[in-house]
């Protein structure tokens, strides 16, 4: 008995050094530091926004054709009654939730980079507004940070004013995406659309259009500043008809964020990339970023890298119902001459030398 009895206690005792060790082991490992968190936090806040953007779309509307062929045939059925019902909305204002727009996880994808916005010229809630945005970059980070999260405090800056971003028109056929875009602010870049904000919605309406689109996003490179906007000229002219005043914006940094595979004019991969742009609205970009676990690795995150949009002095502009082309030219004149202004006045204050140029195509 005094042998079972001691050999119980040597086991008790072994436990105990054990467990004790496990628990110094424990200690001595260092918890994440406050910096740790919000670099993981800023990571998960824009992973979440770029699979949004990419997959959104097209894994919902995989998703409902397959509840199309199980018990829950019903949701998709209805969803599409729901569409076909709320078709015209995003021509008509969309659906903006504020709460959405507030959300806590755009001040971390603002961070990341970090994105901020700077005002140079006040807008009066008076009047409606077109801004120009540029350059287009690979996803428009600066854009949709500043003109349709709340984290870089547009509404602050430019108190009364109401912000949205135009993007694809075929991105609001696209189930569940399309909710998804309405609930910040996005609208079909069509001129049904952007002429509801500009004449059915009041004032202090600001439409925020990416001028390059998909075809400067083709271009787009580090160290490269060279804008589709000399045969741009649609936007000038619902500006007239509207008398919607023209604002230059530039993002400086836009295109540092991704690195992309160029190919040359001529080239026939540059032809497929044409062929899918007028076809589809978007050109299939060839890039790359960072990885998820590391920064040297390659992957599809955006790079962590300054990203500052400068909102500069508006255009005045008359309401012409139906504008002659020699005006159209003039305001188009006048509206590149407010652009160049406002990049070479900012251009070594973020990142650029003196020497940049920006290049008009």
């Amino acid at each position: 008995m005094k042998t079972i009895i001691a050999a119980c206690s040597q086991n008790l005792s072994g436990s105990r050094a054990s467990l004790q060790t496990a628990l110094r082991t424990l200690l001595a490992v260092p918890w994440p530091s406050q910096r740790d968190v919000r670099s993981a936090l800023q990571l998960l806040a824009v992973l979440q926004w770029v699979l949004s953007f990419l997959l959104l779309g097209t894994v919902s509307l995989l998703l409902l054709i397959y509840l199309l062929f199980t018990s829950l045939w019903l949701v998709p059925v209805l969803y599409l009654a729901w569409i076909i019902f709320d078709w015209d909305t995003p021509e008509k204002g969309g659906r903006r939730l504020p709460c959405l727009r507030r959300w806590t996880v755009w001040k971390h994808f603002r961070d990341y980079f970090p994105v901020k916005l700077v005002k140079t010229h006040d807008l009066s809630p008076s009047h409606n507004y077109i801004i120009g945005s540029h350059p287009h970059g690979i996803l428009c980070v600066g854009a949709f940070c500043n003109f349709i999260t709340g984290s870089t405090g547009f509404e602050e800056l430019f108190p009364g004013i109401r912000s949205f971003l135009t993007t694809l028109a075929g991105n609001f056929r696209l189930p569940v995406f399309r909710e998804y875009l309405m609930s910040g602010g996005l609208c079909p870049v069509t001129r049904r659309a952007i002429g509801y904000l500009l004449s059915q919605n009041g004032t202090g309406n600001a439409v925020a259009i990416v001028i390059g689109g998909a075809a400067e996003s083709l271009s787009c490179r580090p160290g490269v500043t060279a804008l589709i906007l000399k045969n741009r000229k649609g936007f000038v002219r619902m500006a007239l008809q509207h008398g919607a005043f023209l604002v230059p914006s530039f993002s400086f940094g836009e295109n540092d964020l991704f690195r992309q595979v160029v190919f040359e004019e001529g080239s026939w991969m540059r032809s497929i990339q044409r062929r899918f742009q007028k076809m589809i609205g978007f050109a299939p970009c060839v890039f790359y970023g960072r990885g998820l676990t590391s920064v040297r690795s390659r992957g599809f995150l955006p790079y962590a890298r300054p990203v500052t949009t400068v909102v500069g002095e508006p255009v005045a502009v008359p309401r012409v119902e139906n504008p002659s082309r020699e005006l159209v030219d003039r305001y188009h004149e006048l509206y590149i001459r407010a652009l160049l202004k406002l990049f070479n006045e900012n251009k070594t204050k973020y990142g650029l030398s003196d020497t940049d140029e920006l290049h008009i195509l």
